[in-house]
């Protein structure tokens, strides 16, 4: 409550600019898998719950890591064995949501058929793609407010806004780029 409105305004509105610049670059991702969107729309319903839990599972682990590091529990030289920690914990993490976004496209088809006879290959993809992007979430989440803190920022007021926007681009190029791979000669 000490720091005026200018002071808080020249900490935190350059890391709004350069996120809203990155956060342009997801419409550029969505553009360059135009044409499987438009094959496959049904690719596009599950964008904003791929994304999101890409962004939860690494706000998630920023969050601990900046508390950890204002605790003195941990020092940026720990950066290998945080890591190895949130490779383990996020494949563990992406599989459970992998999980259930697989069996919610199946519980769906079974009562709607609504995903038809591809319904198993749309259930890998989001199923996979879940597993991939939050294990990337999770690693980013945790790595993010280390390289901050060494760089000098304050990990605090960028992290987690910072992860987020990676996260959205990144998980979206991992998403589609499995989509790719497991519809290619059905549904692509």
């Amino acid at each position: 409550m000490d720091v005026g409105i200018m002071e808080m305004l020249r900490k935190r509105a350059p890391w709004l600019v350069v996120l809203f610049v990155g956060e342009l670059f997801t419409a550029s991702a969505m553009g360059f898998f135009e044409h499987e969107i438009a094959k496959a729309v049904v690719l596009a319903l599950f964008i904003p719950l791929i994304v999101s839990s890409g962004g939860n599972s690494g706000s998630q682990a920023s969050t601990l890591i900046i508390r950890a590091l204002a605790l003195g529990e941990i020092k940026i030289n720990d950066w290998w064995r945080i890591m190895k920690r949130e490779i383990i914990t996020g494949i563990m993490l992406g599989l459970i949501l992998g999980v259930l976004g697989f069996a919610r496209v199946g519980a769906w088809n079974f009562f709607t058929g609504m995903y038809g006879e591809h319904w198993f290959a749309i259930g890998s993809t989001i199923g996979f793609s879940l597993m991939l992007v939050v294990l990337w979430g999770s690693v980013m989440g945790s790595m993010m407010p280390l390289l901050l803190k060494h760089l000098g920022a304050d990990p605090a007021t960028s992290s987690a806004p910072f992860i987020a926007t990676l996260v959205d681009v990144t998980g979206l190029i991992i998403y589609f780029s499995i989509a790719a791979a497991l519809l290619k000669g059905s549904l692509l």
